[in-house]
């Protein structure tokens, strides 16, 4: 007996949600400001 059309849905289904989450992980990684090494020194300066 194989899963059938209700299995390849469900399987479907969470390959979809997957999807959807790695691209809004990546949405707000960009938003993201990462000091860079010359801006911390910068500031030890002052």
């Amino acid at each position: 007996m194989s899963p059938g059309l209700l299995g390849f849905v469900v399987v479907a289904l969470i390959g979809l949600a997957l999807y959807m989450l790695i691209k809004s992980m990546n949405k707000q990684m960009s938003k993201i400001q990462v000091p860079h090494e010359g801006d911390v020194d910068d500031k030890k300066a002052e």
